[in-house]
This record gives C-alpha cells, structure tokens and sequence, in this order.
C-alpha cells in the first residue's frame, strides 16, 4: 500500500442487497475460487438461499466505492437450534470477502460491525461463523474484534481438522 493510498481512503457505501444481486453472485464467485484456490476443493458447498438474507432472519451488505465498484461483502443468516450444532438466537456470519485491490481499507471491519448491529437489533444474541485454517487473515479479524473459539462447532464442515468455529455475544 502506498502512502497516498493509507492517507487518501475511498469513499465506500455499505448497501443491504440480495444474496441473488449480479454483483453479489460476481463476488460470491470469487470468495469461491479463492476458497478453491486455498483449500484445493470446490469451494464452500454450504446451501445458501437469498432468502436466508432476508429481514428479520437475515442482511447481505455489498461495499461500494464511489464508482459504483463492488469491493466487499458479507451477511448474516438467523438460526435456531438444530442438528448441525448451532444455538437458539444465533447469526451466522457468511460470505464475509474483500476483493484483493480493496484489502487493508478496514472494509471486512465496517461490514462485520454493521451485521452485528443489525443482528443484535433483530434480536439474535449470539454472532457466529465458520473459517479455516487456510485463512489466516480471517482469524486474526475475528479474534481481534472480540470473536473466541466456539465450545461446540457447528454448521457443514464441523466434523473437518481444518474448520474453526468462533462465536462472540451480541
């Protein structure tokens, strides 16, 4: 990152969207390939539908510059208790990604903060998600804003070595 560009950030618009948007199908397809990429897979196989993102269970924000680009995104799906190991109240945070030109600008932070927020406000009391090992930079963003290993893993991949559950009270 050049001095300029940490001194002279974007001006970026979080926008609430559908999970079926073109930008957000555009961007999914990318978190997907560098899960590939990462894990040597087909990507995250979690079923997701757009109406999981739907208030009150849910909100999928896009991140935009001031040219209309799509840079990030990320949203949050409600859940109840269930068989795959998650809680009564419990959001789950889902394709939380940065494009690479856009890293380092604090995106992944706002847009975390802003589903917190709206899943407090909807009532959920405890924010959850799945990472890996393979991303170590996803870690290192949750355990910094207050995110602690799950007691108990949940969701399609809880039974991998390389799955990491993190959970925080909302």
């Amino acid at each position: 990152m050049s001095i300029q560009s940490s001194l002279q950030r974007p001006a970026v618009e979080l926008r609430a969207t559908s999970f079926d948007h073109p930008d957000a199908v555009e961007l999914n397809d990318r978190v997907q390939l560098e899960y590939a990429r990462r894990y040597g897979d087909e990507g995250d196989v979690t079923p997701l539908d757009p109406a999981m993102f739907t208030a009150p269970r849910g909100l999928y924000l896009i991140a935009y510059d001031e040219n209309g680009t799509p840079l990030a995104t990320g949203g949050w799906r409600g859940h109840d208790e269930n068989d795959e190991g998650y809680a009564h109240g419990d959001a789950e945070i889902k394709r939380m990604y940065v494009t690479p030109e856009a890293r380092g600008l604090g995106l992944a932070r706002r847009i975390l903060a802003a589903l917190e927020d709206d899943a407090r406000a909807a009532g959920r009391t405890r924010m959850v998600l799945e990472t890996g090992t393979k991303q170590p930079e996803a870690i290192a963003l949750y355990t910094s804003t207050g995110y602690t290993p799950a007691p108990n893993k949940f969701g399609l991949y809880r039974f991998e070595d390389l799955s990491r559950c993190f959970a925080k009270p909302l």
